[in-house]
């Protein structure tokens, strides 16, 4: 059994390796917070913890590295932008595994909403069919929130196979978002 205390990264490369044509840049903006050391984000990246592959690898063989990085996992944060439900090919693979094999939960952190999120179905239209089938099957444990680090933060080290949000549905209370200062 592998020992699950990863973050499994998931976000819609827009089949581009141009930073600033995708979501890979709040990807790079995790990572980014994961170096400081003044504050504490905290997030054991499993895409640190596997072998690299290079773009020119075979899909059979990206297909392999995803898994053993989502087996490795506690949670995935799925970012979500712009164009993320248009994926067709690597984020329907990463939550299918997440969600139906590895069962993690996913949080689900929203770039294209930076307010709080007190009622996510109404994010649905930025889902990916993926995610939003297995909302609406019941089988996704899915958190809710905005891409901002507090929220991020928590959701990290709250939630794991052996803690998911009780429901496809679930996000922060008021208070909690007032707590961080998000409105």
């Amino acid at each position: 059994m592998a020992y699950r205390n990863g973050t499994y990264v998931a976000f819609h490369a827009n089949g581009t390796d141009v930073p600033t044509d995708s979501d890979i840049k709040y990807y790079n903006l995790m990572k980014a917070w994961t170096e400081k050391t003044d504050d504490d984000f905290s997030m054991i990246n499993s895409h640190e913890k596997a072998s690299s592959v290079r773009d020119s690898s075979k899909k059979a063989t990206l297909r392999a590295s995803l898994q053993e990085r989502l087996r490795n996992s506690k949670n995935m944060v799925l970012i979500i932008g712009q164009t993320t439900r248009l994926d067709s090919d690597w984020v329907p693979l990463e939550i299918e595994k997440a969600i139906d094999l590895y069962e993690i939960p996913v949080i689900a952190a929203y770039t294209v909403w930076d307010r709080r999120i007190l009622s996510p179905k109404y994010l649905a239209i930025h889902w990916p069919n993926a995610l939003s089938d297995r909302i609406i099957n019941g089988t996704a444990k899915v958190m809710h929130i905005p891409f901002k680090k507090a929220p991020i933060t928590d959701a990290i080290a709250t939630f794991s196979p052996k803690n998911k949000p009780p429901h496809g549905l679930w996000f922060y209370s008021e208070e909690t978002y007032k707590q961080w200062g998000i409105e």
